[in-house]
């Protein structure tokens, strides 16, 4: 019996998740599953040729250089050491406060996040930074683990972010736009979690004790340290709002400041080999990832399935915005089984034409979708930073982190809901930058 295109579209899905689930390689299950899936819609010639070509016809794609880029940028800075300079200012302006030196990791990892672009890495490196200095001063355990991990996910947000270029890539929107637009919503982030962190000690004063003791001449001179960060921020940022340059011309001058930067710190020749090879590592898994989910979505687009389901989501007798949360909390379940990316891979190109469909923005999804993935990075039983943060502090159990690091997924859950009935928050800046 010859099965028909959609029915085959269906066992493909189902097959992919299975193969997931069991714990095959995303980007092994998604080339295979969608090489096979082709070949049986319109035979192996045909299926083969087209399969054949994805790696090389989306690589040479000029969107993708930006991304080798980014990463460079992420591992240059931690490598050159720029991060503890950025932590100790935010010590001296904000240790004052009730949970200060939790908040000065908050702004400090903002900071490291607009050089970075990989949450990971920027938990991992203010585990070794802020901690120690957290429990020196008599902080909880609970609070210490939880806000670095939670600080960590806004590498996520805060431009240059390797997985707002990914679903720009995926979605064929536009990166510059993007990754502008997350800039409001990553500071709204911070500050949201510093509101958590100080009614968090003031109900409990034990948790973060307020460090005295740094005068005004101490904060100011505080501020050349940041002034690398800073202008790395200035040259991403307004290059692309202004239209100076594209993003990725951006994301070269960016990686240029910071291996100057890198080099006049005394960055040895053997860091620089490592930040080279860290880059071009992550840098390949991501690309295998892309091809593999490329593929499977070129199957998905022969078996009509993506304009199937967003013809089924539009026709649901349900308000946009309660299907909106559906599908947000689908993605928070497979957020527990899945890293962000592969999440982002495997779940767009069925799910984005139905919400634009339902007339949501690509650029607001795009904001919303990554917020989840940030959230799903401190929720068990994946929660990739507080596993990360716990690897580097042994001596903290990992249910410590993800106990507190849950507050603060509240906070997200409130932003999240805040940025879905107030759009323009997350517009405001791209539409300026299109005037511009």
């Amino acid at each position: 019996m010859e099965l028909s295109s959609d029915t085959i579209g269906v066992l493909g899905v189902i097959a992919l998740l299975v193969l997931v689930f069991a714990g095959v390689r995303v980007y092994i299950a998604a080339s295979v599953v969608g090489l096979l899936g082709t070949v049986a819609i319109i035979g192996w010639d045909a299926g083969a040729g087209i399969i054949g070509t994805v790696p090389h016809s989306k690589s040479i794609q000029y969107t993708f250089s930006v991304l080798p880029l980014f990463i460079l940028i992420g591992y240059l800075a931690f490598h050159a050491g720029i991060t503890q300079s950025l932590f100790d200012a935010a010590r001296k302006w904000f240790g004052w406060m009730p949970g200060g030196l939790a908040i000065a990791s908050v702004f400090a990892n903002a900071g490291f996040a607009a050089v970075s672009g990989a949450s990971t890495a920027t938990a991992a490196v203010f585990s070794r930074i802020a901690i120690p200095e957290m429990l020196k001063a008599g902080y909880d355990k609970r609070l210490a683990a939880g806000v670095v991990a939670i600080a960590g996910t806004l590498a996520a947000l805060i431009p240059p972010s390797a997985l707002m270029v990914v679903y720009a890539i995926i979605v064929e929107a536009s990166v510059g736009q993007l990754l502008v637009a997350g800039f409001i919503p990553g500071l709204l982030s911070a500050v949201g979690y510093s509101a958590i962190v100080l009614v968090w000690s003031l109900i409990n004063p034990n948790l973060g004790p307020a460090i005295r003791g740094y005068t005004w001449g101490d904060r100011i001179t505080s501020l050349p340290g940041t002034l690398p960060v800073v202008a790395v921020i200035f040259i991403i940022f307004s290059s692309m709002y202004f239209g100076w340059a594209t993003p990725t011309e951006a994301a070269a001058l960016g990686a240029f400041v910071v291996f100057l930067l890198a080099l006049a710190k005394g960055m040895s020749m053997s860091s620089l080999y490592q930040a080279l090879m860290e880059t071009a590592k992550l840098t390949v898994m991501i690309f295998a990832l892309v091809w593999s989910v490329l593929i499977f979505v070129r199957f998905l687009g022969f078996a009509g399935l993506p304009e199937r389901f967003a013809d089924f989501i539009v026709h649901l007798d349900l308000p946009p915005a309660m299907i909106m949360v559906m599908i947000l909390i689908g993605y928070l379940i497979l957020g527990c089984f899945m890293d962000a990316i592969g999440m982002l891979l495997l779940t767009l190109p069925v799910v984005y034409p139905a919400v634009t469909a339902l007339g949501y923005d690509p650029i607001v999804f795009g904001i919303i979708v990554v917020k989840m993935c940030e959230v799903c990075l401190v929720t068990p039983p994946i929660g990739l930073n507080c596993f990360v943060v716990a690897s580097v502090r042994r001596d903290i159990p990992l249910q410590t982190v993800f106990k507190g690091a849950l507050p603060f997924v509240i906070a997200d859950f409130i932003l999240i809901g805040f940025f879905l009935m107030f759009p323009q928050i997350i517009l405001w800046l791209p539409q300026q930058m299109l005037n511009n």
